[in-house]
């Protein structure tokens, strides 16, 4: 274990996380809501912190990143617990177990970046828990990272306080941010988590001037309305017109049964933001292969993609090779 950082003492042996929204006040011998960090004593400790259950060398184009080292393989980290309770959670195996349940392998900052050398990674992508609960480690492994030359990327719900955000600020690099609806109460039923703290950390990553793509999980009655989804797409253009917007594809997983959600309803969202958006791509979708970056100008094919076969066909450097429209590609 790791003493945690960002927290507070409460009432004698009592402390407050401060890491996220939650703030939990946790009790000697127990833990917050993400069960990851743990109160001993009156010091709160990182239960997970160089604890991988997963670790993989992944395409970028899986974390979803369409925009960000194309067609590079990013070293992928991932432990237990999350500080959403998402009733469709499609990671629900490690987000939602103890990471004593789990078999894990000890993987400290100095031997990530290690691997990510030894493998020729561009960099470390911390993604498939919800990897901020995992702060201390982040905030360590990213530091040196950087120091590497390495890139940082973090896959997230972004539910996680402004301060500790800011201080992991400049170690990273780019971030897919799962924003899940513009419905207050729609975060408060089906996630546990309050909706203006995750818009306030997309909006902190873009002013921070990181790279940033958003992923949108399209459940069928829940979020899938042209109504909400015109929403989002407004919120996102507010922003940048050229933010990466991904309509992922629901299944039916943990806690819910509602039916997967129809390819036709995936095509309406993506219609929906193509009017705002310039970038905007379906995920969990096999049954369509393709999903190529064009320009916006031209509509010349800046990047091919089949799958996690990539090619990229009509870029000089990060415009397009063809009218010379600026794509903001990252490579």
């Amino acid at each position: 274990m790791k003493e945690a950082l960002h927290y507070t003492s409460v009432d004698g042996k009592g402390v407050r996380c401060l890491l996220c929204p939650h703030e939990c006040v946790i009790e000697d011998g127990d833990t917050g809501i993400c069960g990851t960090r743990k109160n001993e004593g009156g010091r709160l400790y990182a239960l997970v912190y160089d604890r991988m259950v997963s670790v993989r060398l992944d395409p970028m184009e899986k974390k979803p990143l369409y925009h960000f080292y194309p067609g590079s393989q990013i070293l992928s980290l991932g432990t237990a617990g999350c500080s959403f309770r998402c009733r469709f959670c499609q990671n629900f195996e490690i987000s939602q177990s103890s990471i004593d349940d789990l078999p894990s392998t000890l993987l400290p900052p100095a031997s990530a970046v290690k691997v990510a050398r030894q493998y020729e990674s561009v960099g470390i992508a911390y993604t498939y828990n919800e990897p901020l609960v995992n702060f201390e480690y982040i905030l360590e492994t990213a530091s040196l990272a950087k120091r590497e030359g390495l890139k940082n990327v973090a896959v997230t719900n972004g539910f996680i306080n402004e301060t500790p955000l800011k201080e992991l600020l400049p170690y990273m690099d780019a971030a897919n941010v799962d924003v899940k609806s513009l419905s207050r109460s729609f975060y408060s039923r089906y996630c546990g988590g309050r909706l203006n703290d995750v818009l306030r950390t997309v909006e902190i990553l873009q002013e921070g001037g990181k790279h940033v793509e958003i992923t949108n999980l399209v459940i069928p009655s829940l979020n899938d309305s042209e109504e909400e989804l015109g929403r989002l797409v407004d919120w996102v253009a507010s922003l940048s017109d050229k933010i990466p917007l991904h309509f992922s594809r629901y299944y039916p997983c943990y806690k819910m049964d509602i039916p997967a959600t129809p390819l036709a309803t995936l095509k309406t969202a993506k219609r929906i933001a193509g009017k705002k958006l310039k970038f905007v791509y379906l995920g969990n979708v096999p049954e369509e292969e393709r999903s190529d970056t064009v320009c916006p100008d031209c509509g010349r094919a800046l990047i091919e993609r089949r799958g996690y076969d990539i090619r990229i066909v009509g870029l000089e450097g990060k415009k397009c090779a063809n009218c010379g429209s600026r794509a903001d590609i990252e490579r």
